[in-house]
């Protein structure tokens, strides 16, 4: 009976969410379970950011295409909330920053546009939206 106690509790265990650190690994993680997400905690280093249609991303990597990079996405419903508490925009805020984040990392494909209209060209990204304040937290 205490073997079968054991046993339970490492099963258990390794179900659980480990921060993920390795880019690399959530975006082939993520590759893998689509179209689902992969759930969990996960730390990044933000080294660049952008604004489109009043949406934040923040990259991991200075290129958002590059194949390593995993976009955290800022729902526009907090970004007044974020800058209130902390007195700057997200995408300043996280620039040169440590974060862990919390929620669904997700494959998403990416249109290439030309004269206004979706081309037959395509790519993927690996993103996390964002639309809590809770979900994020600055770790450095």
């Amino acid at each position: 009976m205490k073997y079968l106690l054991l046993i339970s509790v490492l099963v258990l265990g390794a179900c659980s969410s480990i921060p993920q650190t390795n880019t690399m690994e959530l975006i082939a993680l993520s590759e893998e379970k689509a179209p689902d997400g992969v759930i969990g905690t996960f730390q990044f280093k933000i080294k660049a950011s952008g604004i489109k249609g009043g949406v934040i991303y923040l990259n991991t990597e200075m290129d958002y295409r590059d194949r390593r990079n995993i976009t955290v996405v800022i729902h526009p419903k907090i970004i007044d909330a974020f800058t209130k508490q902390f007195g700057s925009s997200p995408n300043l805020f996280f620039i040169n920053k440590t974060i862990k984040v919390s929620g669904e990392a997700k494959r998403v494909r990416i249109d290439f546009i030309s004269n206004g209209k979706r081309s037959n060209k395509y790519y993927f990204q690996t993103h996390l939206l964002i639309s809590s304040l809770k979900q994020i937290k600055v770790l450095s």
